[in-house]
C-alpha cells in the first residue's frame, strides 16, 4: 500500500527545535546539537518524510529512538546522527525484520529530533507521534506503559562502537533499572532504539500529531521574535498555557547523578512577582515548582523556564544565575493525568508527597 508521507522542509525543522526545546520542560537534551546534524545532513541533499500515525498498518513495525542519559554529559558529547541511526540498525539485526517507519520517545527537546536524524540515513519516514507529549526521565514515563504494552527488546549504541541489546526484563521499571546502568558505563549518554511497536500500538496508545504540535509552538515563537512582540504570550496563547512567575535566578544547584541531572533551581520575583520567591527541583527536567514554600505546579503539567526577552527555553544543564526568566505552565496530555497515568508520572512518581492538581483544574483559576 502506498501511503502519504510529507517532506518536513528544513525552515520546519527550525521551527521544530524551538517548539520541542519549550515542550522538553527543561529537559530532553538541547536540541541544537541535532539541529546542527539536520543543516548538515539537508546540505547533503538528504531529505526526511512525516506520516500520519493513522496511515500505518496494524502489522507495521516502528523504532522508538531517544538519547539516554543526563542532559549535561549530552553537551559534552556531540550528538552525531550515525550512532541514532546504528541503534535502529541493531534492532532491525536482533528482530531480524525492518522498520517501516521511526516516531520520538518524546517530543520534548532534542530527542524531538533524533528520530529525523535516524530517517535521514535509513530511507524511512517519521511518524508525527511520541509516547510523552514532553519530556520525563525514565522508561517507564510512558504512554505505552501506561497502557501496559511490552517493555522489551532495548538497542543501545555509543559514539565508541560500544552495542548492548536487552533481551527481556519483567517490568518497564526494571528496563530502567537495567539499562540506565548500561548506559551510565557508556558514559551517561547513549543511543537508543526502545521497544519496537506495531502500528496498531502506536495507533491506540501513542500520543498523536505532536512533532506538527511542536513546529506551530517553534513558528509561534519565532514569528512573535520577527514582530518583536511578547514572546511568551505568543507560547501561552498558542498552547493554552498560564504565566506562573517572573524573576532572576538567583541560585542553581544540580549535580549528575546514576545517569540523571538533579537539582533545585531559585527564583527571586522581579514585575508584578517582586518579593517572593520560586523554588524548582528537577529531575533531567522540571517536576516541582514551590511559591514561598507551597507547591504551585507538579508533573504531569508541563513547567517550562523561558528567556524573558526570546521566549526560548532554557534547559536544566543550561540554567544559570542572573537570567531572567518567565516561567509558565502547559497542558499536559489526557492519558498522563489519569489515574493510571499519575502512577506513572505524578510528583509521587518523582519522590514528592505532593497530590497532583492541575494548574488547569477549573477551581485554580477562581
Amino acid at each position: 500500500m502506498t501511503v502519504r508521507t510529507t517532506p518536513i522542509p528544513l525552515e520546519d525543522i527550525e521551527s521544530l527545535a524551538v517548539g520541542a526545546w519549550i515542550l522538553g520542560t527543561g529537559g530532553g537534551g538541547s536540541p541544537y546539537l541535532g539541529l546542527l546534524n539536520m543543516r548538515q545532513l539537508y546540505a547533503e541533499g538528504r531529505q526526511v518524510s512525516l506520516m500520519d500515525p493513522f496511515d500505518l498498518a496494524d502489522d507495521d513495525d516502528v523504532a522508538v529512538v531517544s538519547n539516554m542519559g543526563a542532559p549535561l554529559v549530552g553537551q559534552e558529547r556531540l550528538t552525531d546522527s550515525r550512532t541514532v541511526a546504528r541503534a535502529v540498525e541493531i534492532m532491525e539485526r536482533y528482530q531480524g525484520r525492518k522498520f517501516r517507519a521511526v516516531m520520538s520517545l518524546e517530543i520534548g527537546g532534542g530527542n524531538a529530533i533524533q528520530p529525523l536524524m535516524a530517517a535521514a540515513h535509513l530511507g524511512i519516514p517519521v511518524v508525527d507521534a511520541d509516547c510523552m507529549g514532553r519530556a520525563f526521565p525514565e522508561a517507564q514515563m510512558t504512554s505505552f506503559a501506561i497502557g501496559d504494552l511490552q517493555p522489551w527488546p532495548l538497542s543501545m549504541a555509543d559514539c565508541r562502537g560500544q552495542e548492548v541489546i536487552v533481551a527481556r526484563v519483567t517490568t518497564w521499571k526494571w528496563m530502567e533499572r537495567v539499562s540506565r546502568k548500561a548506559c551510565v558505563e557508556l558514559g551517561s549518554v547513549a543511543s537508543t532504539c526502545k521497544a519496537p511497536r506495531t502500528g496498531r500500538e502506536v495507533k491506540d496508545w501513542a500520543i498523536h500529531h505532536t512533532t506538527t504540535k511542536a513546529i506551530g509552538l517553534g513558528r509561534a515563537v519565532r514569528a512573535a521574535q520577527r514582530r518583536h512582540s511578547d514572546p511568551i504570550a505568543a507560547i501561552l496563547e498558542a498552547e493554552g498555557g498560564l504565566r506562573l512567575f517572573a524573576g532572576k535566578v538567583s541560585d542553581i544547584a544540580r549535580r549528575t547523578t546514576e545517569g540523571f541531572l538533579r537539582g533545585t533551581a531559585t527564583i527571586e520575583g522581579l514585575d508584578g512577582d517582586r518579593g517572593a520567591r520560586m523554588e524548582i527541583a528537577f529531575q533531567n527536567e522540571w517536576a516541582v515548582a514551590w511559591r514561598d514554600g507551597v507547591p504551585v505546579a507538579t508533573v504531569p503539567d508541563l513547567i517550562c523556564v523561558l528567556d524573558a526577552v526570546t521566549g526560548e527555553a532554557i534547559g536544566t544543564e543550561t540554567l544559570r544565575y542572573g537570567q531572567r526568566v518567565a516561567v509558565v505552565a502547559l497542558p499536559a496530555p489526557p492519558i498522563l493525568m489519569t489515574p493510571k497515568g499519575l502512577e506513572h508520572v505524578g510528583p509521587r512518581a518523582f519522590g514528592y508527597d505532593i497530590e497532583f492538581r492541575s494548574v488547569f483544574a477549573p477551581t485554580a483559576a477562581e
